[in-house]
């Protein structure tokens, strides 16, 4: 019976998903505070990095929809 009990306890262990540490998570104030410039700077870039193609291809959807 010790054998069936050590191998159900194995195969739980097995299926069980594994723990993952989780991020330190402080509520201190940031070490490098960022200026409104670089603030701005990084704005500007992830709107343009991330909706910039997006409204490339909007703006052209109807040359895609063309089959030359």
């Amino acid at each position: 019976m010790s054998g069936l009990n050590r191998s159900f306890t194995l195969l739980r262990s097995a299926i069980r998903p594994q723990i993952i540490p989780k991020a330190n998570i402080s509520a201190k104030p940031a070490k490098h505070v960022l200026g409104v410039g670089e603030q701005a700077f990084v704005l500007a870039t992830m709107f343009v990095t991330i909706l910039g193609p997006s409204g490339w291809i909007l703006a052209n959807l109807e040359n895609y929809k063309k089959h030359d």
